[in-house]
């Protein structure tokens, strides 16, 4: 999975990327300090693959992971090639899912790109951008096929629908709100336009370290934030990018501490995974054993044959069995014998659609 974050200069992206990966990308105030886009891979927190590596006293446990890309800060007319519009356009549109941080505090110290602190604003301000660019490769692809279309009927079908996402984008409004019609081919030529517009997105709600403990309920700009995201179909998690930049340097139990005593239950980084998980309709299973416990992110609704594809394209070609149990059961009973003993092992072919949190042993046959 690979999330790019953006958002106007000086709203606290590099910030919240350098705590997430601790990958020490530039930070400073003023814009374009990241000028390319800084990648960085994450673990993703999960304490089932922990304790299954204590089950089964591992070699190696590997968690599941995230691709961040810190994406150069976006003005106005950047999709007119405005500060560094273009080449943040092509970056975008390479991840599959966007985390747009949006600045929801005061602070005479840093400056706003526009003056004052209006997430209404900014939101529009990117969405726009991102809009004009979908706009522009809509315009060209029509053009491609307009004169075509007169004399086939499938391209004036592609014109009709094109026509019809323009009018929606036209309208101010996000082509992940665009409701394409039932059909193969429409469905087919929505997903080769690679509209940024249609990319899932989550709302990063920077706020203040006072906002956090009733996660920005009493902050007016967290109000409309999530207002905004609501109407577009997007997720939203209040985050406060100065306190995950400490978290960043504590260990695993001082972290705990730090945020028991903000009265804060989970951080940033554990927020964004649970949101960008539900948003792509994403879920793990495990594979454990003494030299490796594992986990794998699959897409909701995947088949046991795909599930063992994921680990390797020859446990997918010959796929025979899947040997599944649920993790809870596994961690309870202490061993896959005494699991198998209460016949809570299952012995499942290929229409098993896997489950978030099944600990699966493959059988196939190359």
């Amino acid at each position: 999975m690979k999330l790019g974050i953006v958002g106007l200069p000086n709203v606290g992206k590099s910030t919240l990327f350098n705590s997430l990966t601790k990958a020490g990308a530039l930070s400073a105030n003023y814009p374009f300090a990241t000028i390319d886009p800084n990648v960085g891979i994450v673990a993703v927190p999960d304490e089932r693959i922990e304790k299954l590596g204590e089950l089964y006293h591992t070699k190696k446990v590997t968690p599941a992971t995230i691709e961040f890309v810190d994406i150069a800060g976006l003005v106005k007319g950047a999709s007119k090639g405005e500060g560094l519009g273009n080449q943040f356009l092509a970056n975008i549109r390479e991840v599959d899912a966007i985390v747009h941080v949006v600045r929801c505090f005061e602070d005479t110290n840093i400056i706003h790109v526009d003056g004052s602190v209006d997430p209404a604003r900014d939101i529009e301000t990117i969405n726009l951008e991102l809009i004009f660019s979908d706009l522009e490769i809509l315009e060209r692809r029509y053009t491609k096929v307009y004169k075509q279309a007169r004399m086939d009927k499938k391209l004036a079908k592609e014109v009709e629908l094109i026509e019809a996402i323009k009018a929606h984008l036209e309208n101010n409004r996000m082509a992940r709100t665009f409701e394409v019609p039932d059909d193969e081919d429409a469905q087919g030529w929505f997903a080769s336009y690679n509209l940024l517009t249609a990319k899932p997105t989550i709302y990063a709600a920077n706020v203040t370290e006072d906002d956090l403990a009733d996660d920005g309920a009493s902050n007016a700009h967290v109000a409309k934030v999530r207002e905004m995201a609501k109407e577009e179909g997007a997720e939203v998690f209040v985050i406060c990018a100065q306190i995950e930049q400490e978290l960043a340097e504590l260990s695993d139990e001082e972290k705990k501490e730090y945020l028991d005593d903000l009265g804060v239950t989970s951080s940033g980084l554990d927020k964004l995974v649970a949101a960008s998980y539900r948003l792509l309709g994403l879920i793990s299973f495990l594979t454990a054993g003494e030299d490796e416990c594992r986990a794998w992110t699959i897409k909701v609704g995947t088949k046991a044959p795909q599930a063992a594809g994921k680990i390797h394209t020859d446990f997918e070609r010959g796929f025979i069995k899947a040997e599944v149990v649920n993790f809870q059961d596994l961690l309870d009973l202490g061993s896959l014998a005494a699991a198998r003993e209460k016949g809570l092992v299952g012995m499942e072919g290929k229409e098993y659609v896997v489950k978030d949190g099944d600990v699966i042993l493959f059988r196939f046959n190359v």
